[in-house]
């Protein structure tokens, strides 16, 4: 056995002493990370409360918040199929109208505290007999195919943050997540992602199984190459979330224009920070807070709280909406009779 396989590891994992408990946060970092976050914006909240009650948002306003909301619902449909793509680039069978209804049901979840009961109802539906695919797969493949998503997400927001100059070396850091898509990267960051979240989830026991019958990593990444078309697709959701945020900026008369690639920037920074940060669910708090951070030095905070707070607004309204419609979809669905039985 090499030195270096996983039991190796993990004896000496063990041997490591554990840090003084003065290091260790009361309840973990996540709390702490919400309670900053959150803190900040509140702050920011407080000490531009006068500009924040000046500001008036006038029909044509009115009309840009809307117009967010609809650019938002579009993208959470976009979002769906770029995990379809996810899925049949894992070598999946999707039913696409399936997964896109599953991923838009399941998306108002991340707001539940502990924000991953939206990942646990879809590996437990890519498990279940009520698959959206070919047929059901087991746990390791449901996780993978669950945390691919995000990852994918966030990788390809990232991407975008060079588009606002190089921002003291910002913006080359920034691309060095792709290179974690590589073949010899991705499988092994995967594996342990997986690993994590099948711990969170109460799945440990059922995935130890699968990788004991040598089932879990058979999943031929490597042979797969570099995962261009989700990575594209998941593109095109950032791009679309960033339109709705623009919806928000034109409502308040910030200038874009010729400053869209740095809106662009400091948007897909900020959205990144609050998939990956563990925070509050839904990255509430941590967007804002990266947000104001990143753009309050070149603008005024008054309009960019406000911004960014519209924003926030309209996409919680379409998670609502999104699950909302779906829901009733179902109802009617459900109260149809099938074709061809005779009527009452």
């Amino acid at each position: 056995m090499s030195p270096w396989s996983p039991p190796s590891l993990e004896n000496l994992r063990r041997r490591l002493p554990s840090p003084p408990k003065w290091l260790v946060l009361p309840g973990g970092l996540r709390p702490w990370i919400t309670l900053g976050s959150l803190g900040f914006v509140m702050a920011a909240l407080l000490s531009h409360g006068r500009q924040l009650v000046q500001l008036r948002l006038d029909g044509q306003g009115w009309l840009w918040l809307l117009l967010g909301v609809g650019v938002s619902l579009l993208s959470l449909l976009i979002n769906g199929v770029a995990w379809g793509v996810v899925l049949q680039w894992l070598g999946l069978r999707p039913v696409w109208a399936a997964v896109v209804e599953l991923h838009v049901a399941t998306n108002l979840r991340k707001f539940l505290p502990g924000g991953i009961w939206h990942l646990a109802s879809r590996v437990q539906r890519l498990r279940s007999e009520g698959a959206p695919l070919a047929a059901p797969v087991g746990t390791s493949m449901a996780l993978v195919a669950v945390l691919l998503d995000p990852l994918l997400a966030a990788v390809a927001a990232l991407a975008l943050v060079p588009l606002g100059g190089w921002q003291g070396g910002l913006g080359l850091v920034c691309l060095l997540p792709l290179a974690l898509l590589l073949p010899r990267w991705l499988d092994p960051l995967l594996a342990r992602l997986e690993r994590r979240r099948a711990r969170d989830l109460g799945l440990e026991e059922e995935l130890q199984q699968e990788l004991a019958q040598g089932a879990g990593l058979v999943r031929s990444i490597g042979l797969r190459g570099y995962p261009w078309q989700p990575l594209l697709a998941e593109l095109a959701f950032v791009l679309l979330r960033f339109a709705a945020f623009c919806c928000c900026i034109q409502a308040f008369d910030l200038p874009l224009g010729s400053d869209a690639p740095v809106w662009l920037a400091g948007f897909a920074l900020a959205w990144t920070a609050g998939l990956v940060v563990p925070g509050a669910p839904g990255g509430l708090g941590v967007f804002e807070a990266v947000l104001l951070l990143r753009m309050g030095l070149t603008l005024p905070e008054a309009p960019l709280l406000a911004v960014a707070l519209s924003y926030r607004l309209i996409v919680t309204l379409t998670d609502l909406l999104a699950a909302a419609l779906v829901a009733l979809d179902r109802r009617l669905a459900a109260a149809t009779p099938p074709s061809g039985s005779p009527s009452q």
